[in-house]
């Protein structure tokens, strides 16, 4: 009876589990889910700083680095583009001939002017002579916009009418446009990014820690950073705690009664 009782108690703490995971789960509203060795849709078209419209699959024919940002951005587009910029004139790679950057706005009212202007003032801001046609800012429209980022599972809202909160986070492609790495942040080392261009070139993907921060953590849509969240973690060690401690004394049971028949 009481290891019944016990066996009871696992499986119901068990289904408890599984709808946490299962919450856990739900794509954000805002956030990152990481699509690690997915495939963006390469027939997606969108326009250059020249006004030109390509397919994603005409320019990712080596590894890339794909950065969405929207033009404007107040907050965190600049010093993530800042710090890109800072990494790649450090990092011991050939733009255009090694790797290939590509900057798209997820805001579907930017226009290949603006797209024209920040191209302008990032080319000429680096100590490195960047070709071209190495960094493409582009924009594009809402159904390609939102194709790209649910693909790549990067979620944003428009928090107003110029403004969006979205994560800060550049994804690294392989040639056929395959998710390889996704690095987060507005600071990247030259030898993560240059290691994750490297993996890319020889289609690894390769997981970050993203799946446990999210655990972790919640993006507080006010603050617009990301916040510990004590209740999900604290709830999942007492879980955890509880199963281990219900799970030896399922054992004791068994060999108590074991112990009793042969008496």
């Amino acid at each position: 009876m009481k290891t019944k009782y016990i066996f009871l108690m696992i499986v119901y703490l068990m289904t408890c589990i599984s709808y946490s995971n299962a919450e856990f789960g739900r794509k954000p509203s805002v956030g990152l889910d990481e699509q690690l060795g997915k495939k963006i849709p390469l027939n997606l078209k969108f326009v250059n700083s020249n006004g030109d419209t390509s397919t994603l699959g005409s320019l990712i024919n080596k590894p890339t680095v794909l950065a969405l940002v929207y033009y404007h951005c107040p907050n965190i587009c600049t010093p993530l583009l800042n710090g890109l910029s800072e990494t790649l004139d450090r990092m011991d790679m050939d733009a255009g001939k090694e790797y290939r950057v590509i900057t798209i706005s997820f805001d579907q009212y930017e226009t290949p002017a603006i797209a024209n202007k920040w191209k302008n003032n990032y080319l000429a801001g680096m100590k490195k002579r960047i070709p071209a046609d190495a960094w493409l800012f582009m924009v594009g429209d809402s159904t390609s916009i939102k194709t790209l980022t649910d693909a790549v599972g990067f979620y944003f809202e428009r928090d107003s009418v110029e403004d969006f909160i979205h994560p800060s986070t550049i994804l690294v492609l392989s040639p056929k446009g395959v998710i390889s790495r996704y690095l987060f942040g507005t600071t990247f080392l030259p030898f993560d990014l240059k290691m994750a261009l490297i993996e890319a070139s020889e289609g690894k993907s390769s997981p970050t820690i993203n799946k446990v921060l999210q655990f972790c953590f919640d993006y507080d849509k006010k603050g617009k950073t990301y916040v510990f969240n004590f209740n999900r973690v604290a709830g999942g060690i007492l879980l955890l705690f509880v199963i281990v401690f219900l799970s030896i004394l399922l054992v004791k049971g068994r060999k108590n009664n074991i112990a009793g028949q042969k008496k």
